[in-house]
């Protein structure tokens, strides 16, 4: 993926465009395609102290001087409230991501290349350098790290609280943290020297959070520079390395894991670009190496972004969405399939299975795991049925039943056990056999001041769809495990729920699903949540209601990028999702397009149209296509954002790189309209006949 000179000279459309590298541990890297921070985001180095959790600023980025004889050409790119200072994105000559952010420089007879990586398990950045001089003298070559030390919520104002910075240095390294003692940053040059020369960089602006209506100026340290020199008419590679750590012991012990060399650097840059190769190969079974245009090949690379080391050693987390998210359970079990299964790499799905599984309380597993010493946040009624889904994905998938029986068949029956009796949130089974719950609770979460957007408090459609989902794949396993009464009772109880989802919630008038009961009152909102009722594997409705269902959807809330949350004729209906905290939470689930839907949606599609050639061709170019071909190189590049705007053009919103996102529509592709389907899904679903 290449932009040219052309591209990048058009400023207001190349600023938009992002790019993000990740460490697997919930650090990462990531600017826009011109080298100018527009979010408190961003950075070179954001590490997670306490993976995948406590994620800080501390390398922003690393702006460069070139000095040829008495001109100085500067690479850097800051915005300030009155302008920009230095340019140096005038200079660009190319930017690519294969799949490493590269930028190419273009000066009078100089061509700086400046490569940048994560090594993978490490709160570390290494920047690769390759100058090539062809000009009759020597040239200097100055390269100033520009710090922080904040949480990347937050920004820097100095005047309100002072900070002072410390330095240890020798000849091509710098020690820094603040004082009193806080986290260490350590940077190094493999060539030349390092100068300190300490001075700071203040209000620098950003952009994006001034749109988002959060605090947009940020006061940076620029402690001095690292400088090497490049002879009349030779190339010089150096690199420069910078790693944090909660200590000085931890950031030392990084830093020697690192190679100190550049040649060796060259080499750790290498077996990361195998890693993604390797990444490739497990997918498609064979050689593969990245293709620049492909966005199969870039959305399985994608998949890795958000799996990452968990709370302790062993453990592994999804990060629902980059920036600014966390470990999500709703997240993690929406995207499950798509993250780990697709692309066959079902140990990880092993591992969050476990993870979560600790966590289960009173019959719910947490929708959110925080940083360490808080509690798991558990107001969901959702996710643990999410949970149980993936639970019957994973067994399509592998048929490892043996697993599924000692580590999870427990906490699954507690699970029913507990939303039928009742549980917390007012969770419980009515007598009708439905779910009913508090306000809330679904994924359409967005609250203003403690006060719920979209409420939807009694019975939500999709949760009625994913509790007869659970209820059947309860009964699946206990058959298999040979417990047939509590299969029975399964089935008795999923039967209930069936006729009175069936008899309550078709709206006849519509031809489609209210898509909250709560009696006596029914709400009809035109809302996307009714197609889970249709694509989860077991359904309570016939065919010919289903097929209504995808239609009316499809009229009414399909966009080329996904799905609105709420139709264009309500009055509710927000087309724009901008402005403050207030303006965005009031369009987040009421009109704006989220692409994760779009999975659900083409399998509802072909399973009630057919899976015939011609259909899958429709829906691969009608809804699969435009989303793949236009967003995935629009906002975050080679990955796909958290939502769109609900009206045209559809503009990139939101996290610039969402987990359910790049999985659903991945999963709902490659299963249903490239028909590669999972390997046991017969073999499973015949347990139920």
């Amino acid at each position: 993926m290449s932009l040219n000179r052309e591209t990048l000279s058009r400023f207001e459309d190349a600023i938009q465009k992002e790019w993000l590298i990740t460490n697997g541990l919930g650090g990462y890297a990531s600017s826009t395609v011109l080298g100018i921070n527009t979010r408190k985001y961003h950075g070179l180095l954001i590490a997670a102290l306490y993976p995948p959790g406590d994620r800080r600023v501390f390398l922003t980025k690393l702006d460069e001087d070139i000095n040829m004889q008495n001109d100085v050409y500067r690479l850097g790119a800051n915005e300030f409230q009155d302008g920009f200072f230095p340019q140096g994105y005038s200079l660009l000559k190319e930017f690519s991501v294969s799949p490493f952010p590269k930028y190419v420089y273009a000066l009078p007879n100089v061509e700086v290349q400046k490569t940048i990586f994560m090594p993978y398990g490490k709160n570390a950045v290494i920047t690769l350098y390759n100058i090539l001089n062809n000009n009759s003298f020597d040239i200097k070559v100055q390269v100033f790290p520009i710090v922080n030390w904040r949480h990347f919520h937050s920004v820097t104002d100095k005047s309100k609280a002072p900070v002072e910075f410390v330095q240890k240095q020798d000849d091509t390294k710098v020690e820094m943290s603040l004082k009193p003692p806080q986290p260490v940053l350590i940077m190094m040059t493999t060539e030349g020297h390092y100068s300190a020369k300490g001075k700071w960089i203040e209000r620098l602006y950003l952009r994006e959070e001034a749109h988002r209506g959060e605090s947009c100026l940020d006061d940076c340290y620029q402690p001095g520079y690292f400088e090497t020199s490049v002879e009349a008419g030779e190339s010089r590679n150096f690199a420069i390395a910078a790693v944090a750590g909660e200590d000085e012991d931890s950031a030392r012990e990084v830093l020697t894991q690192l190679p100190s060399k550049t040649c060796d650097v060259k080499a750790l840059y290498e077996e990361e670009m195998s890693r993604c190769e390797n990444l490739l190969i497990g997918f498609y079974g064979t050689h593969r190496t990245l293709r620049a245009n492909s966005w199969l090949d870039w959305l399985v690379l994608a998949t890795d972004a958000f799996l990452v080391q968990g709370g302790s050693e062993g453990q592994k987390a999804v990060i629902a969405g980059y920036h600014w998210f966390e470990a999500w359970g709703r997240d993690t079990f929406i995207s499950l399939p798509g993250l780990v299964l697709v692309p066959k790499r079902c140990e990880y799905a092993r591992r969050f299975f476990l993870s979560f599984k600790k966590y289960c309380k009173q019959g719910l597993m947490p929708n959110f795991l925080p940083d360490r010493a808080e509690q798991p946040v558990y107001n969901t009624a959702d996710a643990t049925l999410w949970f149980v889904n993936a639970t019957l994905q994973y067994l399509k998938y592998t048929g490892d039943f043996k697993f599924v029986r000692e580590q999870l068949w427990e906490t699954l029956e507690s699970i029913v056990e507990n939303h039928v009796k009742g549980t917390a949130f007012n969770i419980h089974m009515d007598a009708d056999g439905l779910l009913s719950h508090g306000p809330q609770l679904t994924w359409m979460d967005a609250v203003f001041e403690g006060k719920p957007v979209t409420p939807r408090v009694g019975k939500a459609v999709e949760i009625q769809a994913l509790w007869y989902n659970a209820l059947r794949t309860a009964q699946l396993l206990a058959e298999k495990f040979n417990e047939k009464n509590q299969a029975e009772t399964y089935r008795q109880t999923a039967e209930k729920t069936r006729k009175s989802f069936a008899e309550k919630f078709w709206n006849v008038e519509r031809g489609c699903l209210y898509d909250v009961v709560h009696e006596p009152e029914r709400d009809d909102s035109l809302r996307p949540n009714q197609i889970l009722a249709v694509a989860l594997d077991f359904n309570m409705l016939d065919s010919a209601r289903n097929e209504k269902i995808v239609d009316t959807v499809e009229r009414g809330l399909l966009t080329p990028y996904g799905l609105r949350t709420l139709g264009r004729n309500d009055s509710r209906y927000v087309g724009i999702y901008a402005g403050d905290r207030k303006s965005r939470d009031n369009a987040y689930h009421n009109g704006t397009v989220w692409p994760w839907l779009l999975g659900p949606f083409v399998t509802a599609f072909l399973k009630t149209k057919g899976h015939t050639e011609s259909l899958r061709e429709c829906a691969l170019k009608n809804f699969i296509m435009p989303l793949f071909a236009e967003k995935l190189f629009e906002g975050g590049l080679g990955t796909l954002n958290e939502i769109f705007d609900g009206d045209a053009p559809h503009t990139s919103r939101g996290c610039i790189s969402q987990a359910w996102s790049v999985a659903e529509p991945l999963r709902a592709c490659v299963e249903d309209i490239m028909q590669v389907r999972p390997k046991y899904e017969n073999e499973v679903l015949h347990e139920l006949g």
